[in-house]
């Protein structure tokens, strides 16, 4: 799921994708992890537990 989040380009994940995007999230090495890396995984979060969300990732 990662390979879909471009510098410049849009991605966008569904409520049965998000779950494959935070298993990958959690297997990222330490020392790629930061602030924006536990964001996105607040962000699987909530769309895991709501109904009729979507993640999106805008590109520059």
């Amino acid at each position: 799921m990662l390979q879909a989040l471009t510098p410049y380009g849009d991605a966008v994940f569904n409520q049965r994708q998000v779950p494959l995007l935070l298993a990958e999230l959690d297997r990222l090495p330490a020392v790629r992890g930061g602030d924006s890396v536990g964001q996105a995984r607040e962000l699987c979060r909530v769309v895991e537990r709501e109904t009729h969300l979507y993640l999106w990732f805008i590109g520059d």
